[in-house]
């Protein structure tokens, strides 16, 4: 398998992950739940948090995926990417599942925004002790 093969099959396979954006200069981690398309990620948010306005200000992010626990050797993603905010109706029901109803009423919930992310770069990590291997996008 192909390094960028790898990398498709983490994100395909890893919905917890670390998320960071900066705020005055600082940066700031939370972990969050993904879902890809491609090499393309999204994670559902309410509108008011501080991430939102972080990444209002900076709209780059850096992201950990894969990772299983297991020590020394573990496959996982480091991702940065470029944020958009979006409410589109038609994508909010495509993100939609029964586990955002903890937080959420439904897809039409004025508070629920996507976070879209687009790869600026990704590196395949810890593959049996070999050196991190950058993915050509």
């Amino acid at each position: 398998m192909t390094a960028k093969e790898t990398v498709k099959k983490i994100l395909d396979e890893s919905f917890v992950g670390t998320m960071a954006t900066v705020d005055n200069n600082k940066p700031y981690s939370r972990y969050m739940t993904f879902m890809n398309e491609g090499l393309t990620l999204y994670t559902a948010t309410n509108k008011k948090t501080e991430k939102v306005d972080e990444l209002q200000d900076n709209p780059h992010t850096h992201i950990l995926l894969g990772y299983e626990g297991e020590g020394f050797g573990d496959l996982f993603v480091e991702y940065a990417g470029r944020v958009t905010i979006s409410s589109d109706e038609s994508l909010k029901e495509k993100i939609w599942n029964d586990h955002m109803k903890n937080w959420f009423e439904g897809p039409d919930d004025p508070n629920l925004v996507i976070l879209k992310i687009e790869p600026e770069a990704i590196r395949l990590m810890n593959k049996k002790g070999q050196p991190p291997e950058d993915i050509s996008l």
